[in-house]
C-alpha cells in the first residue's frame, strides 16, 4: 500500500473521529413534557446541554415553543421571537454554544414559570487534538444525561451531529488520497 493511500485513510478516519459524537435527545419536562405544571427550573438544573443535543418539546394545542432573546425571557415578550413552533412535537438541535431561551407563546403560561433557559457547552469531542482536558489534580465529571434516546423521535429535518462535516471530511480524505496516487 502506497503513501498516499495510508495518507487518505489517516485523514477519513481522523476525520471521523473529529466529528462523531453521540447528541443526547433531552425531552423538555421528560414525561411531563413542556406544560405549566412542570417545574422547568428544576427539570434543567443538574443537565449538562453540549453542542449536538436536541431538546423535544412535547406539547398540547394550547401551548407552543418560541426561542426569544434574553430581555424577551425576562418578561415574556413575544414580539420578537427567535423561532416559533406549535405543532405539539418540536425538536430543537442545539448547535452552538451559549444561553438559549425558550418560553410558551401563551403569555400567562410564560408568566407562570412556563419558559426554560439552557446553557450550551462546547463538545469537548469537537477540541483539537492535544488540547488540555482538565487541570493538573481534578477529575473529570460524571454525565448527568439520562433521558431515554429510544423513547424520543426527533422531528427535526437538519443534521444532528457530525453529518455533512463528516462526509466532506470522507471526501477530502478520498480526494487527497486520489491526488497523492496520481
Amino acid at each position: 500500500m502506497g503513501k498516499g493511500v495510508v495518507l487518505g485513510c489517516v485523514l477519513v478516519v481522523l476525520g471521523f473521529a473529529l466529528t462523531c459524537s453521540a447528541a443526547t435527545f433531552y425531552t423538555v419536562g421528560d414525561s411531563s413534557g413542556w406544560d405549566i405544571s412542570t417545574d422547568l427550573d428544576t427539570w434543567a438544573k443538574d443537565k449538562q446541554f453540549i453542542v449536538g443535543d436536541v431538546l423535544l418539546f412535547q406539547y398540547s394545542s394550547s401551548n407552543s415553543v418560541n426561542e426569544v432573546t434574553k430581555d424577551s425571557f425576562k418578561g415574556c415578550n413575544m414580539s420578537d421571537t427567535l423561532q416559533t413552533s406549535s405543532n405539539g412535537n418540536t425538536s430543537i438541535p442545539l448547535n452552538r454554544p451559549g444561553e438559549r431561551y425558550f418560553v410558551c407563546g401563551n403569555k400567562l403560561h410564560c408568566l407562570g414559570g412556563m419558559k426554560l433557559q439552557v446553557n450550551v457547552q462546547k463538545d469537548p469531542a469537537a477540541s483539537p487534538a492535544g488540547a488540555p482536558e482538565a487541570s493538573e489534580g481534578s477529575l473529570p465529571r460524571p454525565s448527568s444525561k439520562n433521558n431515554n434516546p429510544a423513547a424520543a423521535i426527533p422531528n427535526s429535518t437538519g443534521f444532528i451531529n457530525g453529518g455533512m462535516v463528516s462526509i466532506l471530511s470522507a471526501f477530502l480524505g478520498s480526494m487527497a488520497t486520489l491526488l497523492w496516487i496520481l
